[in-house]
């Protein structure tokens, strides 16, 4: 009997799994491919790996902005490939010596749950049954591929994320169908690699909920570089390596390319893993309450298996607010400061509520917002580079309720937004805080100082 089973070892089980060994808990983990989930295996680590080796080529491509002469910059995207499967050796070998580390038993299978009586559930895996007073299911998401006409028939022309990763050679013509941040990562790295990049998105914008200023801004410097962008478009059918789709003039249109990827959504994974053994109540994903847990006692969820924020460190968290409420520790999940990443060259990021979402809401705000150039160390740095800091806070309070940014390295600074926005702290008390300098994250604090 354990004290908590996981089914699913991606960044909601394992974290969760590694705070209740810690705890003392007796913890039996189930994945049936390889720890890490999505995020470690074919998501956030693989894709960062290769978007990084981009970014290193276009700074060799530009170094003659820094002062520096560099002959000839090639790449290799199979060395590129290869490196990135080194990483991702070396941080599944980090959950696995963390799993041990917390005496959490891995169970390397496929699991069902069978039922639950008297308050134990039963889990099947393998050949063996195991019993658990808890249970936190963490089944991750997949792609969601839309049954376009002729899509079979393209066969490995089309890929998902998992495709993509796999290739050994970058594509000389990629089509992305979808505008969200997987497909404008991918399109960021094969663009830097020097492929013919088109983007097909039926929304009016890219970056969908992100703020609406900074995705567009971010397409029209993709778009200087060279990435066609084809918005408020339909695609209606797959031919071979074709995409056919209705543009925004109601037009037929065409566009070819070696590879073709579908970056359109993911879907919660609730099938077949025995929910309705147990009448676990689910939709677009697995129903929870803000402690993560379920109709049936005992019962929890975190991830994207909840169908609601599709991002690993929501998932994370997610994952400890479940183990807390399993050791009685008072816990709760907020997604009022999930920070939002898109690692572009430049990157985006952004926290809490954009322009949009207040006016949706009815909300009066005040909108401070200062270009990245105000920060020396943003120059010092990108040079000819291109960002904003915005500032979002309530008409009424001031209270920070969302910060948005475009410019390298916003990635690693937006935390500082998420403390402010979940600390409720208003824009006068951001300007107390003190900020190292040089530093780029120091734009956070200019912005609080400008006017609206």
């Amino acid at each position: 009997m354990y004290d908590l089973a996981i089914i699913g070892g991606g960044p909601g089980g394992y974290v969760a799994a590694e705070r209740a060994g810690a705890a003392g808990l007796s913890v039996v983990l189930f994945e049936k491919n390889s720890l890490g989930g999505v995020c470690l295996n074919e998501g956030c680590i693989p894709t960062k790996t290769l978007l990084y080796s981009a970014k290193i080529y276009s700074y060799a491509l530009n170094g003659d902005h820094y002062g520096i002469s560099a002959e000839t910059p090639s790449f290799s995207y199979e060395a590129m490939a290869k490196r990135k499967d080194k990483v991702i050796k070396k941080l599944v070998g980090g959950v696995k010596a963390a799993m041990k580390a917390g005496n959490v038993e891995v169970v390397a299978a496929e699991a069902m749950i069978r039922g639950r009586h008297d308050g134990v559930l039963t889990i099947a895996a393998g050949d063996s049954e195991y019993e658990a007073r808890n249970l936190i299911i963490s089944t991750g998401s997949e792609a969601f591929v839309p049954p376009f006409p002729g899509l079979a028939e393209a066969g490995e022309t089309v890929v998902t994320n998992r495709g993509i990763l796999a290739l050994q050679e970058a594509p000389k013509e990629l089509v992305v169908i979808g505008g969200g941040v997987i497909g404008m990562e991918f399109a960021a790295l094969f663009n830097a690699l020097g492929s013919k990049v088109t983007v097909i998105e039926m929304l009016p914008k890219i970056l969908g909920p992100l703020d609406g200023e900074i995705s567009s801004m971010l397409q029209k410097i993709y778009a200087k570089r060279g990435v066609e962008f084809c918005l408020e478009s339909k695609v209606t059918a797959i031919e071979g390596n074709t995409v056919v789709f209705t543009g925004s003039d109601g037009e037929e249109h065409r566009v070819s390319g070696d590879k073709i990827l579908v970056s359109v959504g993911r879907r919660a994974n609730v099938k077949g893993i025995g929910l309705e053994n147990i009448g676990v109540e689910f939709d677009r994903g697995i129903k929870v309450d803000d402690h993560m847990r379920t109709n049936v006692p005992g019962v929890y969820a975190a991830g994207d298996v909840t169908g609601f924020s599709m991002l690993a460190h929501t998932a994370s968290r997610e994952g400890e607010v479940a183990v807390n409420t399993i050791l009685g520790i008072e816990d709760s999940m907020s997604y009022d400061a999930i920070p939002g990443v898109v690692y572009t060259n430049p990157e985006v990021a952004g926290a809490g509520i954009s322009e949009e979402d207040a006016a949706a809401k009815g909300l009066e705000v005040k909108v401070r917002k200062l270009p990245m150039g105000y920060s020396g160390r943003f120059v010092a740095e990108n040079e000819r580079g291109e960002g904003i800091c915005k500032i979002i806070s309530d008409a009424a309070t001031d209270r920070v309720l969302g910060v948005h940014m475009l410019g390298n390295p916003c990635s690693e600074i937006i935390h500082g937004a998420c403390i402010a926005i979940s600390q409720k702290m208003t824009v006068d008390q951001l300007r107390k805080v003190v900020f190292p300098h040089p530093t780029v994250a120091e734009i956070i604090k200019e912005t609080a100082f400008s006017a609206q």
